[in-house]
């Protein structure tokens, strides 16, 4: 099958047969490592979106079967294959709908210590900064252009599909979790393919 006759998603259904019939793409899951550990498909790899930007060509070099890129609802694994597939990185498929999709056919999860995740944060900061500058613009009128700043950012963001304020969060010890670095990514990958 050509990369143009590949479909550019596949469904949680169609992902689980696959994985139940011992045809398992490898599962790239593009969150933070906080998120990650929160929940996970069980097999799948944790490479935060920000890392494998930065190294995909390194990360090329494991990645020669199917793939499947796995995020929230499927917004940054679409960036990730994109970043992927402009170094020449063929049988990249987006999990449709991500992890929501996932949880809603009651699919087998990794469970481990449970945290907000990354959507949630941002609404909750960009609402806290919106209602606090509204409010405090009774006081200090010019308050009122923070909560447009932030309108305006959340509308490029819904635009652009991309989130400064996500990606500046996910920086945050909180959302960090577990270390992943390039090293241990590389050494997962490898383990793996060499079983295979």
């Amino acid at each position: 099958m050509t990369e143009t006759t590949r479909p550019a998603t596949v469904d949680a259904t169609t992902l689980r047969e696959l994985i139940d019939s011992g045809r398992a793409p490898r599962l790239l899951d593009v969150r933070t490592p906080a998120e990650f550990e929160t929940l996970h498909i069980p097999g799948a790899y944790n490479v935060p979106l920000d890392l494998l930007k930065e190294h995909r060509a390194e990360l090329r070099q494991h990645l020669d079967e199917d793939v499947v890129l796995i995020c929230r609802s499927g917004a940054r694994a679409g960036q990730a294959r994109q970043a992927l597939a402009e170094i020449g990185l063929p049988n990249l498929h987006v999990l449709d709908g991500g992890m929501l999709a996932w949880q809603a056919t009651d699919a087998p999860i990794a469970r481990g210590r449970q945290r907000w995740d990354l959507e949630r944060q941002v609404r909750l900061v960009a609402g806290s900064i919106v209602l606090l500058a509204v409010l405090g613009s009774v006081v200090v009128p010019g308050l009122k252009w923070v909560a447009g700043f932030i309108g305006a950012g959340l509308t490029f963001a819904a635009l652009s599909n991309t989130c400064a304020m996500g990606m500046l969060l996910s920086r945050l010890p909180y959302n960090r979790g577990a270390s992943c670095d390039l090293d241990s990514v590389a050494g997962q990958l490898r383990q793996t393919g060499q079983r295979a």
